[in-house]
């Protein structure tokens, strides 16, 4: 949730945390701080609000040096202020240290060091850490690694932390457990960061950091232990990121530029995967499980927000084509349930950053029970690929914009994708079915190019709209988690209560919600239940709601009723999902921007939900 940010080398730090702090944001930003280390000694500032707050604030004082971290911070213990920000001191201010994560036993560890005299100067669980780190170090008379080795060992939760001390000022120390950190390597210098945005500008080397390990990081060496103090030889890999994936590119916000990255993501997702005129799907990354498909018992997904919704297009489209029972499960809730999972199920992990605790957890508890783990992920080296026993990345590009969108479609895209493989390994599907089916598919960017030009009409749309206080988003077959993928773009970005349903569920309560305030989005395009869906609106228009319909292209039924019709054009239902959400986006886009509201960091949302 939180960024971190962390230079040792022979450039000045400042400049690198700062900027690095920037392109995190996105993962945290109700505070920032940085400390820095200098012949004089060690200088932290820090302050509540945005990175921009803390770089006005530092700008008449001393910001030299060449060892330096910085925090975004997203509050989870204390409010945000100038005094729970990041970083945080030790009782005798030698150590510093900034945290991603949660120490769940923080209350206690903080009681028992109150009576040994430790006085604390914030609400956090962080500070409590670092005060731990202290008391063994003075108690046991050890170095600083070893007494950091010690006192992770004492804590229970999830952390990704960087350390600083005033008595060793050309070292930094790092660990992780639960929380991502990847360390960039360059010639004399190294790069700490939660994910390789900041690091890119200045290497494409890279090591990502695995649970229960520590390294201690000067200017010319780096010493990664496990925390059984067992040496470890890190892998050094390559980033396929690029530098100018992290501009906005012209567009006002990463989210609308995101937006129209997606005839290209989609494209991205598909090379190499799809072969239309031979009528196949390889997914290399599965290859190894081919003939388990077959036998296999039923699939279950676990996954949280816009990846759930992900998972629940993908329950239609393998249950149709592939004939494999499906269940969708939130990982937040999927092990308190005690769950029946054996050897014969296949446990599918959606996860945009490849770092949600739920979702780990979740994988964690499958793998202990015998199910095999496939992982769908953006992000190369992150957790979920490595817990993972084999899987499919969505090659999306990096997503600034905490809202998701590109991601969504790529997720959805590689499930089709899944869901074609697992129907072509089980004999479900004729290949002239297939051939026709992925000729269409790799149509589909094209026609989500076609669907971004109803963005002026949209935007019409959006401006009767934008003051409303509440709003229904309803589909039926897999236009119901459309709708509940447009219910949660709204509400995430332009803080307009919304609520997804089936249409039919619409007769079941929400449809005494309905008056003439009230719009309702429809996913009306013409699919196996348009007549229903048909009915459907004329019982809103019954009562006076105003009626946005997303139709099909030539559409001569909703237009007729509908206060508003947005085109997209048609397709095979098996790709509704990829198409219908496009002006979803847009709407939402449109409606957060008149409203005012941060597009790209909405309150109290992070990018990737690292703690539980």
């Amino acid at each position: 949730m939180c960024g971190i940010v962390g230079y040792i080398g022979h450039r000045e730090a400042w400049p690198i945390v700062l900027k690095g702090l920037k392109r995190l944001e996105y993962r945290g930003y109700d505070s920032a701080g940085i400390a820095l280390m200098n012949e004089s000694g060690q200088h932290i500032y820090k302050k509540a609000g945005k990175v921009a707050v803390l770089e006005d604030f530092a700008e008449s004082q001393d910001r030299s040096g060449t060892i330096g971290m910085g925090h975004t911070r997203w509050a989870t213990h204390g409010v945000p202020s100038d005094r729970n920000s990041h970083p945080h001191t030790s009782n005798n201010e030698k150590l510093s240290i900034i945290h991603n994560g949660i120490i769940e036993n923080y209350a206690t560890l903080k009681e028992e060091l109150i009576q040994r005299g430790h006085e604390f100067k914030s609400d956090t669980d962080t500070e409590v850490l670092i005060h731990l780190i202290e008391e063994i170090q003075k108690i046991e008379q050890i170095d600083l690694l070893e007494a950091v080795r010690l006192a992770l060992h004492e804590v229970s939760g999830a952390y990704a932390i960087v350390i600083m001390d005033k008595e060793n000022p050309d070292q930094l120390i790092a660990a992780r457990k639960g929380s991502p950190m990847v360390i960039g390597v360059g010639k004399g210098e190294y790069f700490i960061a939660s994910d390789a945005t900041p690091i890119i500008e200045y290497t494409k080397n890279v090591i990502y950091l695995n649970d229960n390990e520590i390294a201690l990081i000067t200017k010319n060496d780096l010493l990664v232990k496990q925390l059984d103090n067992v040496v470890q030889t890190p892998l050094i890999q390559e980033l396929e990121l690029k530098l100018e994936m992290l501009e906005k590119g012209g567009f006002d916000h990463f989210m609308l530029k995101e937006i129209y990255e997606q005839p290209r993501s989609i494209k991205d997702c598909m090379r190499g995967r799809i072969y239309p005129e031979d009528g196949k799907v390889q997914l290399g990354g599965i290859k190894e499980y081919a003939e388990k498909l077959k036998n296999i018992d039923r699939i279950i997904i676990v996954a949280c927000g816009t990846s759930w919704h992900a998972g629940l297009v993908g329950e239609y489209l393998i249950e149709e084509h592939a004939r494999i029972p499906v269940e969708v499960e939130y990982a937040s809730e999927f092990r308190y349930r005690n769950p029946i999972i054996t050897e014969k199920d296949v446990v599918i992990a959606i996860s945009q950053s490849g770092e949600t605790a739920d979702t780990m957890a979740a994988i964690e508890m499958a793998k202990e029970r015998g199910a095999t783990i496939f992982g769908i992920c953006n992000v190369a080296g992150a957790s979920i690929p490595r817990l993972s026993h084999a899987g499919v990345y969505t090659h999306a590009g990096p997503e600034i914009g905490v809202a998701s969108t590109k991601a969504f479609t790529a997720q959805v895209t590689v499930l089709t994708l899944m869901a074609f493989y697992m129907a072509q390994q089980k004999g479900t599907i004729t290949t002239s079915k297939m051939i026709e089916l992925l000729t269409e598919l790799d149509n589909i960017p094209e026609k989500i190019q076609q669907a971004l030009e109803s963005n002026d009409i949209i935007k019409e749309v959006a401006e009767k709209i934008k003051d409303s206080t509440n709003c229904l988003f309803l589909g039926r077959g897999s236009g119901f988690p459309v709708a509940l993928e447009g219910a949660l773009k709204l509400k995430e970005i332009s803080y307009i209560h919304a609520e997804g349903y089936p249409a039919a569920e619409m007769k079941h309560g929400p449809i005494a919600l309905i008056d003439e305030e009230m719009p309702v989005v429809f996913i009306a395009t013409q699919n196996s239940s348009y007549e229903k869906v048909i009915s459907n609106i004329q019982e809103v228009k019954a009562r006076k709601g105003k009626v946005i319909a997303i139709v099909t292209q030539g559409d001569t039924e909703v237009i007729k009723m509908a206060d508003y019709c947005i085109e997209i054009p048609d397709a095979n239902e098996a790709f509704l999902p990829l198409l219908a959400t496009i002006p979803l986006q847009l709407l939402s886009y449109h409606i957060a921007v008149m409203r005012g509201c941060n597009v790209d960091q909405p309150r109290n949302l992070a990018k990737s939900v690292t703690v539980e």
